[in-house]
Parts: C-alpha cells; sequence; structure tokens
C-alpha cells in the first residue's frame, strides 16, 4: 500500500466538492509547514501516553517544540481518551482499543485509507476519535468526511465482531478549547458512503467532474492559481458594469457574502506571484521586485548594553521593564494557577462589531451603536 493516498480522507472535504481537484493537486510539492511538523511531533506525544496507559511499550519521543506547551494540550485530549476507554469497559468486557490505527475504506474509495488517532470497539458504540493540533481553523465533527471515512474503513475490520449500532466521532482540538461530537447510525453511514463516496470518488481517481471554488479550496495545493477558484472571485467584478450610482441592498449583501474568499484569493494570488518572482526569477510584465522597507534592529543587545554602561549610563535609563502579557503569563505559571490567583484582575472588554455571515456560531447582537452609547 502507498504511503500517499490520492483520495485521503483529510482531503475528502475537497475532491467529494471539486472531484478534479485531487488529481490537479499532483502537479504540486506536498511542502510541509513548521505547523505540521508541531502536529507531527503533538501526535507522536499523544500514541506515547495512550500506548503507555494501555500498557503498550513504547519509546517517549522527542520534540524540538516547547514540551512544556505539548504536555499540556495533548493531556487535555489524553484525559478525555481515558474517559472514552472507560466508558468502553462498561459495555464490554473486551472492548478493542487502537492507537494510530491504519484504516482501509478501498472498498468505496480506489486505494483510500488513513490513520486513526483512536479507534474504540466496543458493543453498540464504535469511536473514531481525532487529535488536530492547529489552532487556525475550529473544525467540526458533524457530518465531517474524513471522519466518517475512517468510521467506514473500522467497521470493515470490526462489524462483524461486535454488535455496533452506531458510530461515534469526535474530534479534540485541545489549543482551541474545541471538543466536537457526531453520531450517526451504521445504515446511514454505510448508504452515505455507497450513495454519496463511491460516484464522487470514481470520478475523482479519473480526474473527471466539474471543478468547485468554495471554503474547501483552503489548504488546496492548486489554490494559487487555480482557473475555477479565479472564476468564482473574479464574478466580483461584474459590479462594475452595474446601472446607476449606487449599490442596492441585495448587491451589497451579495459582496459580503464573497469578500472573505475574495481578500483571500488576492492574497494567494500574490503569494505565488512573488515566490516565483524571488525563486524562480519570473518577470510578471508591469511589476518589478524591490526590497521592501525594514526595522532597524541591534545585531548583538549584550554588546549595546556594555557599550552604554561603560560610557556611564545606568541601567534604569536603558532598560524598561514591563508585565508579561496574559497569554505569556498563563504560559508561564501554569493555567491553573493562573486561575486561581488573577482570575478576578482580567477584564475582557466587548469585542469591536462586525459583520459576518449568518452560519457563523456567535451569537447576534440586536443593540445599535445608540442604544449602547445611550445605556
Amino acid at each position: 500500500m502507498p504511503e500517499h493516498a490520492l483520495l485521503s480522507a483529510s482531503s475528502s472535504h475537497r475532491w467529494l466538492i471539486c472531484t478534479p481537484s485531487a488529481l490537479l493537486e499532483e502537479n504540486f510539492k506536498n511542502e510541509s509547514s513548521t505547523f505540521a511538523k508541531e502536529g507531527t511531533d503533538a501526535h507522536a506525544l499523544a500514541e506515547y501516553k495512550l500506548k503507555k496507559y494501555l500498557g503498550i511499550k513504547i519509546k517517549k519521543p522527542k520534540s524540538d517544540f516547547d514540551l512544556k506547551e505539548l504536555e499540556y494540550y495533548i493531556d487535555i485530549y489524553f484525559d478525555y481518551a481515558c474517559e472514552l476507554i472507560s466508558g468502553s469497559k462498561t459495555r464490554s468486557k473486551d472492548p478493542i482499543i487502537l492507537v494510530e490505527q491504519k484504516l482501509d475504506f478501498s472498498s468505496y474509495v480506489p486505494e483510500g485509507f488513513g490513520t486513526g488517532d483512536l479507534v474504540i470497539v466496543a458493543d453498540g458504540i464504535l469511536d473514531i476519535v481525532d487529535l488536530k493540533y492547529g489552532k487556525g481553523v475550529e473544525v467540526s465533527a458533524v457530518n465531517n468526511p474524513q471522519m466518517m471515512l475512517y468510521a467506514i474503513g473500522a467497521l470493515n475490520l470490526f462489524d462483524s465482531l461486535y454488535d455496533i449500532e452506531k458510530v461515534r466521532m469526535t474530534i479534540c482540538q485541545p489549543r482551541l478549547d474545541n471538543i466536537s461530537t457526531f453520531e450517526i447510525t451504521v445504515d446511514e453511514l454505510e448508504k452515505w458512503a455507497e450513495d454519496t463516496v463511491k460516484p464522487k470518488a470514481a470520478l475523482a481517481i479519473k480526474g473527471e467532474g466539474e471543478f468547485s471554488a468554495g471554503d474547501h479550496c483552503r489548504f488546496c495545493r492548486a489554490i494559487f492559481n487555480c482557473r475555477a477558484r479565479a472564476d468564482e472571485n473574479m464574478k466580483m467584478a461584474k459590479y462594475d458594469f452595474r446601472k446607476g450610482p449606487f449599490l442596492t441592498d441585495d448587491e451589497i449583501s451579495e459582496i459580503l457574502s464573497g469578500i472573505d474568499e475574495l481578500q483571500k484569493w488576492a492574497s494567494d494570488v500574490q503569494a505565488y506571484a512573488l515566490d516565483k518572482a524571488i525563486n524562480e526569477n519570473k518577470k510578471w510584465q508591469g511589476f518589478k521586485l524591490v526590497e521592501g522597507r525594514s526595522i532597524r534592529k541591534y545585531s548583538d543587545e549584550a554588546a549595546v548594553s556594555k557599550v552604554l554602561i561603560d560610557a556611564g549610563y545606568t541601567e534604569d535609563s536603558i532598560y524598561s521593564k514591563s508585565l508579561l502579557g496574559i497569554t505569556a503569563m498563563e504560559k508561564a505559571i501554569g493555567k491553573k494557577k493562573f486561575k486561581d490567583l488573577l482570575s478576578d484582575l482580567i477584564n475582557k472588554p466587548k469585542g469591536k462589531l462586525t459583520l459576518v455571515v449568518e452560519r457563523d456560531k456567535r451569537p447576534e447582537i440586536n443593540n445599535t451603536a445608540e442604544a449602547d452609547f445611550k445605556n
């Protein structure tokens, strides 16, 4: 089995909507990042903790990242996982508990496989748990195709051994304080796999079907110069040709609904063009590569301090002292101690009012600025 699945579970939210994207991405390097490396180290530590808890001998992994921070957040995932494991033992005398388990769902997706961070198989419920260490985007387990494909792979292994009625899928995102759970019956899951996944995967493996731009483009490797994404965002240009001096309310609402994606797209195109200019000496018509503004900084702070003190200046006159910021302080003294000592001294002002799409989970503000001013 190859190390890289073309139609992976982790990218299924893209190829299930934009079926040709999986093959298109093969034209681009799958470059790793610092965030990906940090995630890998976090998963290695989580695997170590769970296997040690289960009595499996494993060497503790090393990391170049802040081990104290890794330990703190992985313990949140570990504690939750242990609760699920304990719960499974009340339903079955011999539940199967697997950590970093390879899951094959190739009966629906050609060469499809993935790795389940934690799989718990017991009578009644199959648990699939996924650790996401990132803190950029909150991920929901509700109808999450990655989790559902993992569940299909686990059912293929264990459905005949246990009386499984439903699947419970959980995403644990400790750095965003997000634990999202979604349940589905086995019949519903298998119907989704047969009616939705199988035909889409058949198109995707051949690079067929229709390109479709949307939120799923975010981590696509073809994001920078995909024509479908460009066409979708260039629709905004139609407002240049509308008659009348003012936009209508409906037109403004339509622009607002696409403006975030338009800004992301423009930023991605700019980053792509800059990378080509710097690394491949690409010349873009009408543009040139120049050196941007920079900020002066000391080359050696210790040497600067010595020179000034030797010149007669006091430390009080050349150094400033300030209290650690809230995040840094919480990290320095520990979250529990921070809460015990400083919770009464923390003030969280109201955030700046902003317009977001209706599906955003934050509560709507109904009071007007005028009413707030009067209050």
